[in-house]
């Protein structure tokens, strides 16, 4: 379901609940914390309408608690300055806010809280579960983690339009101390996926890096602080290392305007594999290519954050590399402390965050058949393998599926990146797979960003519907398969990744390769190893089975009872020739449970579309001893129901039982037209 749904399910919900008093517990879009939060705010009698908060303490507890908390302020108002937060919240409708553990607003930054009498004077707010119900703060301080709630999932309706983030900051016991909040405010009701997601991707990742810097600075601060108590005779001169303590804990590097290594703390030699009694006299240009920019960033005299790549041995290591310069008090430039984070940490953060994962795994596979069968036991033998692998299959057989079980059983701890070559954009294709450098092209972010190939790095790149992939860029995929090196668009170097693809379709790419449609080089590439899924009118006893694990599945869900499938119904499942294959017999036997008017799903409780199999005239549709292939059986049945619908799209789908987009495809594929 996408955004916006999930956003007005999630609302329609919520004015249940606060009318009807119905459980949310019961929605499945309603994460289980915000619906228990939402029943203890009710309980304790907080009206969802609040729109002032007038809870504050007095002002000499204010003072008081404002100087308890003085270090914790300062570092994060530190943090707010050194990633310019002031400039973000002026040029946006973004807010931050740092509440104690006790939800006492201690300091924040931008877009006002609307919810104040008194808009001036916001410091010692009382804000929590107690005063405004749900919100992101009061979750993530029970659960101990990062939370990011969608507006309708806060308690208040207030917050209807807003989107906030927060993440904890811990003492060393793991104790929460504070918690970070960013909060965006939409000015209507949510924007459109794509928007959304642009302005919402990195929202959380934010938050928690800064609520990490400001607790990994704490620390480092406290450390400090207890040095001096420990050493008051001991004044410590060296401004370098200062400014190395100060820095976030990864590998850091500080070396002199010429490049060499004056400090390395143990991660560092580690990721450059230095021996400990050997750092004397390394210089970092020892490690950078022909290329980098790292020493002329350095000769400029600004900060930088970039990607470069190191050479450690013979092998490059990509990383991005914080630059952070020390000038001596005359102005003179000292050199720089350099912060190492792996590029494929960086990735696996962005990927976990995008979803891609691996949910399916071979024993989620169901079926009995023969054929199907063979599939699951060429699957799990080809897992073992690193060679390419091609799953052909008509279009809801559950290729993805069996994608995402290969993956799991050959790298299950690596990414699964998905890619629809035929929902892609033809201009888009090109950047989406390969990623691009900053400034490439109108509308390119500022640092780049990867591709999903580069994403794929130590994992699988799954490419669903190759046969629709635009003929000029198989050259460069195959290229990018035979070599294991990617060049995004605009770049000038190559950087190694480690993947394996499996790829898919329900297109006779040999006959496409014969039209010249299809690169015979990258056919032969791609299909090393070959799997053919077996449509679901060929599965013998399988749509039976099939049947009762959708129904069951789906009654779970929505917390029903299991309903039976009569005789009648059984007997028609089996006639039926089901183009739409798994997907279809799943939104089938969904409108039949929805449709049941008893405890048992008679025949006339499935779609109209299955019954016609068994209402259509008797004369067989097939004369004279003719065969069609699947295609043109595949045509009739669209054309058909397009013309008992009046050339109703939405209907159709439903009747097919696909989607709305598949439809339209097809209808493409087809040449059909529906003006």
């Amino acid at each position: 379901m996408n955004i916006r749904n999930r956003w007005l399910e999630i609302g329609q919900s919520k004015i249940k609940f606060f009318k009807d008093n119905e459980d949310p517990r019961n929605c499945i879009h309603i994460n289980p914390e915000v619906a228990e939060s939402w029943i203890r705010s009710q309980a304790m009698g907080i009206s969802p309408y609040t729109e002032i908060i007038a809870d504050r303490l007095a002002p000499e507890i204010i003072k008081e608690l404002l100087a308890q908390n003085h270090l914790l302020i300062e570092v994060a108002k530190s943090v707010f300055e050194a990633v310019k937060l002031k400039d973000l919240m002026i040029a946006s409708r973004y807010a931050i806010y740092l509440f104690d553990g006790n939800g006492v607003l201690l300091l924040n930054e931008g877009d006002l809280l609307r919810l104040v009498p008194e808009r001036d004077s916001m410091m010692g707010i009382v804000w929590n579960e107690k005063t405004m119900g749900t919100c992101a703060h009061i979750l993530s301080m029970q659960l101990k983690r990062p939370v990011q709630l969608l507006g309708p999932e806060h308690y208040c309706v207030t917050f209807n339009n807003s989107n906030s983030s927060a993440a904890p900051i811990m003492d060393d016991n793991g104790e929460i101390i504070a918690i970070m909040v960013l909060s965006q405010h939409l000015m209507d009701e949510p924007l459109d996926d794509e928007t959304f997601l642009k302005l919402n991707s990195h929202t959380l990742g934010l938050v928690t890096a800064m609520a990490a810097d400001v607790e990994s600075k704490l620390k480092l601060r406290k450390s400090y602080e207890q040095l001096q108590i420990a050493n008051e005779k001991l004044k410590i001169t060296n401004h370098t290392l200062q400014v190395t303590l100060a820095v976030i804990d990864e590998g850091i590097i500080t070396i002199d305007s010429t490049g060499k290594i004056i400090h390395i703390n143990k991660e560092g030699q580690q990721m450059l594999r230095l021996e400990k009694s050997k750092n004397e006299n390394i210089n970092i240009r020892n490690f950078l290519g022909n290329q980098s920019r790292l020493m002329d960033l350095i000769g400029s005299g600004n900060s930088a954050d970039i990607e470069e790549s190191l050479c450690i041995g013979n092998v490059e290591q990509n990383y991005v590399i914080n630059i952070r310069q020390v000038n001596s008090t005359d102005g003179q430039i000292d050199g720089a402390v350099l912060k190492l984070v792996s590029s494929e940490k960086v990735n696996a953060l962005v990927t976990s965050r995008s979803g891609a994962i691996a949910n399916y795994s071979f024993d989620d596979l169901i079926g009995e058949s023969k054929d199907f069968k063979k599939a699951v036991m060429l699957g799990k033998r080809f897992a073992t393998s690193p060679e390419n692998i091609l799953i052909i299959g008509e279009s809801g057989t559950g290729k993805e599926l069996f994608a995402q079980a290969i993956h799991n059983k050959h790298r299950p701890n690596g990414p699964f990146v998905a890619v629809n070559c035929a929902a892609l954009p033809r201009e888009l294709i090109e950047s989406e797979l390969f990623g691009y450098e900053g400034g490439s092209f109108t509308g390119a972010e500022r640092g780049g960003r990867p591709g999903k190939i580069e994403l794929a790095h130590g994992g699988t790149l799954f490419l669903d519907e190759i046969g629709d992939m635009p003929l000029e860029l198989q050259a460069v995929l195959l290229r990018v398969l035979e070599d294991k090196q990617v060049m995004r668009v605009g770049g000038r170097r190559y950087k190694r990744v480690d993947f394996r693809v499996i790829a898919a379709t329900n297109k006779d790419l040999y006959q496409m390769l014969k039209e010249k449609l299809f690169r015979e080089d990258l056919y032969f590439r791609l299909s090393v190893l070959s799997i053919n899924l077996p449509s679901l009118r060929v599965r013998e006893n399988d749509i039976e089975s099939l049947s009762e694990y959708f129904i069951r599945k789906y009654c779970e869900k929505m917390m029903w009872d299991v309903p039976k499938l009569s005789s009648s119904a059984q007997n028609i499942l089996r006639k039926y020739n089901w183009p739409g294959n798994v997907r279809q017999l799943e939104n089938a036997v969904i409108y039949a449970v929805n449709t049941a008017q008893s405890h048992t799903i008679e025949m006339e409780d499935l779609p109209a579309i299955i019954l016609s199999c068994d209402t259509a005239p008797k004369e067989p549709v097939i004369k004279g001893g003719e065969i069609y292939t699947i295609e043109v059986l595949e045509k009739i049945s669209i054309e058909n129901v397009l013309y008992k619908t009046k050339n109703n799209i939405t209907k159709a789908a439903e009747l097919l039982g696909i989607g709305k987009s598949t439809l339209y495809r097809k209808l493409k594929e087809y040449n059909i037209n529906v003006d």
